[in-house]
């Protein structure tokens, strides 16, 4: 592993939205805050990749992502700090501006070729085979190998939180959810699909190699769409600012709050906060 943040992240009381819930207690880890490129999950992840690139003499970091992927960003942050080359393979075509994450990943140095219609895994492959001194990270940054990660911030809840009956996370491509309940076990990790891949439950469970049964994922807040901001998102990204002071994004963790808010749990909950803040700016 290569340290890339600031450890432990902190963790914070929620009284005013835990009354507005009927939660015994609401606690909100912010992974937002890792100190890392605007901060955000992927960077626990990163710790792992980037320290297996870093093994393997790469000296360029190739990555994948939708236009406004936070592990794009990211991954453009930790090449830099590591005085790594970093290419981002985006889907779709360059649009008129640079917003968000977009407007990060140039500041950080980052080369962006757009998939156009492509296949991403096709230019991907593409890209790589044109430098010999590059290694691939995996779309979201997740494999068996990252989720070691999301085994870690379980550890530092443990410590943290002490005893808690639910914890609330957005999943995208699945590690930080599988590093959860690799940890704490399936029974308490509510896991909210946010549309990233076509079916996150079998995703997190091949992970984890697991009967996908077992797992705890509210698929009602996809919408429309991945890229889609539904009303329910809108709705908790403004009771969250509006009533303890915390912005969320509109893609992840926007959605994990929507479920939760509308879910029922009662006891002691944790919600995680994994970032992604920038993406609000290009919408």
């Amino acid at each position: 592993m290569i340290a890339l943040g600031t450890w432990p992240t902190p963790i914070e009381e929620a009284p005013r939205l835990a009354a507005r819930l009927g939660l015994d207690r609401l606690l909100i880890k912010r992974d937002d805050l890792v100190g890392l490129g605007g901060g955000g999950n992927k960077v626990r992840k990163l710790q792992y990749t980037c320290a297996e690139g870093v093994a393997a003499g790469a000296r360029m970091l190739i990555t994948s992502g939708a236009p406004q992927s936070n592990h794009a960003r990211l991954t453009a942050a930790a090449a830099a700090r590591l005085g790594l080359g970093c290419i981002l393979v985006l889907t779709g075509e360059r649009p008129a501006d640079q917003r968000g994450n977009l407007l990060l990943d140039d500041l950080a140095g980052a080369e962006i070729v757009w998939t156009g219609d492509r296949a991403s895994d096709d230019v991907v492959a593409e890209v790589a085979a044109a430098h010999s001194d590059a290694y691939v990270i995996p779309f979201g940054g997740t494999s068996a190998t990252s989720l070691q990660g999301y085994v870690d911030c379980a550890r530092e809840l443990r410590e943290q939180a002490g005893d808690f009956d639910h914890l609330v996370v957005a999943v995208g491509s699945g590690g930080t959810m599988a590093g959860l309940v690799r940890e704490l076990g399936p029974e308490r990790v509510l896991g909210v699909h946010t549309g990233a891949v076509p079916d996150s439950r079998t995703v997190v469970a091949d992970l984890l190699d697991l009967d996908p049964a077992l797992l705890r994922i509210d698929d009602s807040q996809v919408g429309a769409g991945y890229g889609t901001v539904t009303k329910a998102v809108r709705e908790a990204l403004r009771v969250t600012a509006r009533v303890e002071g915390i912005f969320l994004d509109p893609t992840y963790t926007g959605r994990a709050m929507a479920a939760l808010l509308a879910s029922g749990l009662r006891g002691r909950v944790v919600f995680l906060h994994s970032g992604g803040l920038p993406g609000l700016f290009a919408h």
